[in-house]
């Protein structure tokens, strides 16, 4: 026996401990660059919102129910609504105006869709998803006055909005008077499909999971509810949780007879997967904007 082996606590999850499962979901330890890359982002988005000068639309009754919408200067064309990350406690729209940019090259418009995070709601994750489900559910009803094609309505996220972004995906959508079907398409990039291993680790200190939380959220467990295709990302290094998150969850959905596809992109922490989505020629970048372009 190996002194890792003796080290090592009770499992908790899988074949990890409490300390393995915390890291697992806790993307600072596999991420050494990650002060660098949001450096980055945040110039890049400062930048980029000065240029593209976004107009917000407000989409429920407080100010951080709306969403930064960047016209791409033609009707009727297709819509990517996107869904940052932060481990929901951290982010809002305008720190990722960059996005805007690649979805604008792809002949769409954009909504940078802005949310509560976690700690102002107290920890309460389905008021998060409901904000995001609202926002989805704007654009779906107001696609006229967007300039949007209605049938051309895509969704992409990362991180913890990839979560938020498989929400929308498995959303009963027809209970609400919608389609049962209106979105075109879903990009998740490295995100979080079964919610019971996120409950066990420490982010159970600020997310108030309960069971009906963990089977009403965890997309897992909602799969009749897909009619779009779906590409499921994730890096090489990234923890080993998110990897087998995104491969369990593309496995799923294939099985399931859904229209999946996974993308595994070497050599890419979690933070440089979104750098990516900006590179034409990438992985991520290539495939959205084949998604996109249907």
């Amino acid at each position: 026996m190996s002194l890792d082996e003796t080290a090592k606590g009770p499992l908790v999850w899988l074949d990890m401990d409490q300390k393995a499962l915390d890291d697992a979901y806790d993307q600072s330890v596999w991420a050494p660059n990650q002060s660098l890359i949001q450096e980055r982002r945040n110039s890049a988005a400062a930048n980029a919102y000065a240029r593209l000068n976004p107009r917000r639309v407000s989409y429920g009754a407080t100010p951080i129910e709306a969403f930064d919408f960047y016209d791409c200067g033609k009707a009727h064309a297709p819509i990517v609504i996107f869904i940052h990350g932060g481990a929901w406690r951290a982010g809002d729209a305008s720190v990722f105006a960059h996005m805007a940019e690649p979805i604008l090259a792809m002949g769409a418009h954009a909504a940078i869709l802005d949310f509560t995070n976690i700690d102002p709601v107290d920890g309460h994750l389905e008021i998060m998803a409901a904000q995001v489900r609202a926002g989805a559910a704007h654009v779906i009803r107001n696609c006229a006055g967007l300039g949007v094609n209605p049938a051309r309505i895509f969704v992409i996220g990362h991180s913890s909005g990839a979560h938020l972004s498989s929400c929308v995906l498995t959303h009963d959508w027809a209970a609400h008077g919608l389609p049962a079907s209106p979105l075109a398409g879903v990009m998740m990039i490295s995100g979080m499909y079964e919610l019971e291993p996120v409950r066990r680790s420490k982010r159970s200190l600020y997310v108030k999971f309960t069971d009906e939380l963990v089977q009403a959220l965890s997309a897992m467990r909602h799969l009749d509810r897909v009619h779009c295709p779906v590409i499921v990302c994730h890096g090489t290094q990234e923890s080993p949780e998110f990897i087998r998150q995104a491969q369990d969850f593309a496995a799923a959905l294939k099985g399931a007879g859904k229209q999946a596809e996974l993308i595994v992109v070497q050599g890419a922490n979690h933070f440089e997967m979104l750098e990516s989505f900006h590179n034409p020629f990438s992985f991520i970048g290539r495939a959205a904007a084949r998604l996109v372009a249907g």
